[in-house]
């Protein structure tokens, strides 16, 4: 198992078709995200979906704080340490994809409901990225912080 920290998007009102200039109106606030990966199964099945959806996975929290609170999301310090040693230290300005953009692409595909999490890629630094990979063991904790929002903390069984 491997860890990804970060920044999570909730939609605040439904949308479909939403332009780019008006996607931050759909949201709600944001949260911190430990999108938790089995790489052997998407390794095994050359695709991530199996690999993020088991029990367990893709924690969040532990605040969800509104939109106003966070006036520019594309600025912020996303760091996640494993037992305290620092893995990740990113920033949102590094994003492929702005808050905007992501918002207002996924809303040509499907239409956002209110309360759906959208997840917005994680930092370099991943343990299957490391060498030798240093994935996740049992008695591991994972802290997640991203500035303005808190830290979130799992520990693993």
């Amino acid at each position: 198992m491997d860890y990804e920290g970060e920044l999570a998007i909730v939609i605040g009102k439904r949308g479909k078709n939403i332009p780019k200039n008006l996607a931050f109106d759909y949201v709600f606030g944001y949260t911190i995200a430990n999108d938790i990966s089995a790489r052997d199964l998407q390794d095994k099945h050359k695709q991530f979906f199996l690999g993020k959806s088991l029990e367990g996975t893709c924690p969040l929290g532990p605040y969800l704080v509104t939109k106003d609170e966070i006036p520019n999301p594309q600025d912020l310090t996303v760091v996640t340490k494993v037992n305290d040693e620092v893995r990740q230290n990113g920033s949102t300005k590094d994003m492929m994809f702005s808050v905007e953009t992501l918002v207002s692409i996924l809303s040509q595909h499907v239409t956002l409901e209110p309360g759906d999490v959208i997840l917005t890629g994680t930092p370099a630094g991943v343990g299957k990225g490391m060498n030798p990979p240093q994935f996740l063991k049992a008695g591991d904790t994972v802290k997640v912080s991203i500035q303005g929002i808190g830290t979130l903390v799992n520990h693993f069984e």
